[in-house]
């Protein structure tokens, strides 16, 4: 309860534009089950498919760090209409059908109520604590965005500066502990593929042990994939941060993170304290969740989370 409380007076705190619409228990009298459908779907796809966690992570910071959380990134392209969806950084997101099977049953119960993007925060949080990561509330409220271009769509790469990552998280609204909270906690489960760490194979800094068993692994034919975090890459965890430290990260962004002076403190913080890591990524993520939503009768409510309602 004390954890629920303080992710409270931090929401309050952080967002307050989005405080008259955007709140806990949003969905309290109009869809009462709400979460706990969305639970239910989450629980039943995670006990056949751990990597569900890493991939709704990665859905959840691709919709919200382009034009905000707003479920823009659900949009299936059509012929002479791409959408977000269709771009280069997003090629590789998966786990739209957890997001269609949540939005069937709530349609069900109720009808254009609960949103596509809310659906996405409460997917993913669920995903979160199923992967033994911090149990938290998510603010409720937003509305599904209008648009899905993929000239919008800025992300930042594997190999992207800490300088310049930070100042992406900053045009969001977030800062640097921020930044370091959310790419090691995302990247603490799921893969890369060996084609996005040839820089780091290189890197004659990088653990040798680790080095020779991820060019044993690279060498197969296919672009074959590795695990971002060595130690325990289904756990949400701070296992990474430790990993980093000791020049075994397989990212370089990652890596990156523990040698900058801006960031490596942190990197150290959480390398040593789980529950200090823990505490960071709830509140990250509640405040990654908050960035340019829409409230009110802004947007709208999709009644399929692929399609705009008038079929655009």
């Amino acid at each position: 309860m004390r954890s629920i409380t303080a992710l409270f007076f931090l929401f309050c705190f952080l967002a307050p534009s989005a405080l008259a619409q955007l709140r806990f228990g949003f969905y309290g009298r109009s869809c009462p089950r709400a979460e706990s459908i969305v639970a239910n779907v989450v629980a039943n796809r995670f006990r056949r498919d751990r990597s569900i966690t890493a991939a709704l992570l990665r859905m959840q910071f691709h919709d919200c760090f382009v034009r905000g959380c707003d479920a823009s990134l659900l949009i299936d392209p059509r012929p002479g209409r791409p959408s977000e969806k269709s771009t280069g950084p997003n090629a590789s997101v998966r786990g739209y059908e957890i997001i269609d099977e949540a939005k069937r049953l709530l349609e069900a119960a109720c009808p254009r109520t609960v949103s596509c993007s809310d659906i996405v925060t409460l997917a993913t949080r669920d995903s979160v604590a199923l992967a033994g990561g911090p149990r938290f509330s998510v603010p409720t409220g937003r509305r599904d965005g209008l648009r899905s271009s993929p000239n919008d769509v800025n992300l930042p790469g594997p190999t992207i500066p800490v300088a310049a990552s930070i100042q992406l998280f900053a045009a969001q609204g977030m800062n640097a502990n921020d930044m370091v909270t959310l790419i090691g906690g995302g990247h603490s489960v799921g893969v890369v593929h060996c084609s996005l760490i040839q820089d780091r194979l290189a890197d004659p800094a990088m653990d040798r042990s680790l080095n020779a068993r991820l060019r044993n692994t690279c060498r197969a034919p296919n672009d074959p994939s590795v695990f971002l975090d060595q130690r325990t890459p289904f756990i949400v965890d701070n296992a990474i941060y430790g990993e980093i430290r000791r020049q075994r990260g397989v990212m370089r962004i990652d890596q990156n993170m523990g040698l900058d002076r801006s960031t490596r403190g942190i990197v150290s913080s959480f390398a040593q304290n789980n529950a200090l890591f823990r505490k960071r990524f709830a509140e990250a993520m509640v405040k990654m969740g908050t960035i340019k939503v829409l409230t009110g009768r802004s947007g709208e409510i999709r009644k399929n989370c692929r399609v705009f309602n008038n079929g655009r």
